[in-house]
């Protein structure tokens, strides 16, 4: 039959202490962790939606202002020609020119009659003074009568350009044309300055304008001006007239933003603040590893703690395990003193334990003293003497063997009673240990019988030995006021016999010789006779 579990390794209390709580910690810092990690992810996201919408919302400001900035200088120089259709061309030009320098406004500044010809032009340089326009932006402006804004355009000259104009009324409501200004978006001035430096911040945030159709106005990135992106949700959402908001979104070129976007209402353009999702990612766990850093040393110092107090919990217990499993291995432990301990569990069940471990050595011990001696006499008994010859011969130890059987034994218990003839065998034994040495074994060998082995003695000196207990014995006088003598027969290991059994068995023969040959007396065993003496 297989023992389930023996080879099952177990695990000490300081260890298990230490684990479930490094464990415990361990668990409670990956949960901080894992909450703190959304906390802190929502945290920034929203952030940073909230701080690209202010920026959004700055941007639209500016550009908002800019453009009722540009309407009102179109008013005024609207209002100046309106009211100096008389000045000389020289004079309307040197107008023209001081607007366009101070103001910065406009990249040129025209002005054309209702029937398309353009009267002033400034910088004159252009060109164009003189002419009549037919077609495009500028003829759809002057047919309008009104205020105008176009959408970005491609002009003939290759410049990304945007037209304002304002319509000129005389005081009477007769129509006179218009003042047009247009902005090169590529180019110097106030509004490039504005917006043409936008550039990528350490996060990669940046923002960029589109116009009503999505096409790209600004951008960090100068190449894509005019690439169409009305792909993008956030662009579509401007498109379908949603004034401003704020969302995650993935770009025309596939890459996860955090977008803000806002319209302008004096225009219709969109200005779009965005954040790489990335960076938001890259700033949280930055902030994580920044956290665990902080952790470790605590982490640490607690865990060693942890370790130190686990330990001295564990130590009485430990103590008690290994106490229990020497006395369970039938090991000598000497039982240490009970010392009062800090905590109370430990503290009851060490003096328990000890107290129990006590009681099992005083028991054990008082069961192995009755299963080796007789419990009449006290002395040895058949089974411990068998242990001694077998560790002697196992040894190969010299001894002798001395049988010794009290005389007339049932005459004295038929004459005065068992517990008269139990006396007399105790008397027997005491005096047995009174004359032998220390390292004589003394045994009952049964019912009257008595035997010792004497160790490194040789035949002669056993039988001194036999002949001095013998007269010993017959001069004393027993508990019950009589006296006894006894027969010994004597064998020595190993010149009579090699084996436990023929030595005894030698030595028997030789006892029986003396009490065949009259009792009283001492026979020393041979291999080819028996030596008698008695008196």
């Amino acid at each position: 039959m297989t023992r389930t579990g023996s080879s099952r390794r177990s695990i000490n209390l300081a260890a298990l202490l230490t684990g479930l709580v490094a464990v415990s910690i361990l668990c409670t810092v990956i949960i901080q962790l894992i909450a703190s990690y959304q906390s802190e992810k929502h945290a920034l996201m929203t952030t940073t939606l909230a701080l690209n919408a202010s920026n959004a919302e700055k941007v639209n400001g500016t550009i908002g202002s800019q453009f009722v900035a540009m309407r009102a200088s179109l008013k005024t120089t609207a209002y100046f020609a309106a009211h100096n259709l008389t000045l000389p061309d020289d004079k309307l030009q040197a107008q023209l020119e001081l607007i366009r320098n101070t103001s910065r406004y406009f990249n040129s500044l025209s002005w054309v009659d209702e029937s398309g010809v353009v009267r002033n032009i400034a910088p004159i340089s252009i060109g164009i003074k003189g002419k009549v326009i037919t077609e495009g932006l500028t003829k759809i402006a002057l047919d309008s009568r009104a205020p105008y804004l176009s959408v970005p355009y491609i002009a003939p000259s290759g410049r990304l350009t945007v037209l304002f104009s304002e319509p000129v009324y005389l005081p009477g409501g007769i129509y006179r044309g218009l003042i047009a200004g247009t902005i090169y978006m590529r180019e110097n001035n106030i509004l490039y300055e504005i917006l043409g430096e936008n550039k990528v911040d350490s996060t990669g945030s940046y923002f960029f304008v589109v116009d009503p159709n999505g096409k790209l106005i600004y951008h960090p990135d100068k190449s894509r001006i005019g690439e169409d992106v009305s792909a993008n949700p956030v662009v579509a959402k401007i498109r379908s007239g949603i004034i401003s908001g704020q969302q995650m979104v993935t770009n025309t070129k596939g890459i996860r933003m955090l977008a803000a976007y806002v319209k302008v209402p004096e225009s219709g353009w969109g200005v779009i603040q965005q954040t790489p999702v990335s960076a938001v990612y890259e700033q949280l766990y930055r902030n994580i590893r920044h956290q665990l850093l902080n952790m470790l040393i605590p982490f640490a110092v607690l865990l060693l703690l942890v370790i130190a107090v686990a330990r001295r919990l564990a130590r009485p217990f430990v103590g008690l395990a290994d106490l229990v499993k020497q006395f369970s291995q039938g090991e000598h432990v000497a039982l240490p003193k009970a010392q009062p301990h800090w905590n109370r569990e430990a503290d009851l069940l060490t003096k328990t334990v000890l107290f129990a471990l006590e009681t099992l050595e005083r028991n054990n011990s008082e069961l192995k003293h009755e299963a080796s001696t007789d419990s009449l006499t006290g002395l040895l008994n058949r089974r411990s003497l068998t242990r001694i010859l077998e560790e002697w011969m196992g040894v190969e130890r010299s001894f002798a063997v001395l049988i010794m059987d009290i005389d007339h034994f049932k005459s004295v218990n038929d004459t005065y009673g068992h517990p008269a003839g139990d006396e007399v065998l105790k008397h027997i034994a005491r005096l047995l240990r009174g004359t032998a040495d220390m390292d004589t074994v003394c045994c009952r060998y049964g019912g009257e019988e008595f035997l010792l082995l004497l160790p490194a003695v040789q035949i002669k000196e056993a039988i001194v030995f036999a002949e001095h207990l013998r007269r010993k014995i017959v001069k004393s006088k027993t508990p019950i006021g009589i006296r006894v003598t006894v027969s010994i027969g004597i064998a020595v290991f190993p010149e009579h016999a090699d084996t436990a059994e023929r030595l005894i068995d030698i030595a028997d023969k030789a006892l029986y010789r003396a009490k065949q040959e009259g009792r009283n007396r001492s026979a020393a065993g041979s291999t080819s006779r028996l030596d008698t003496h008695g008196i």
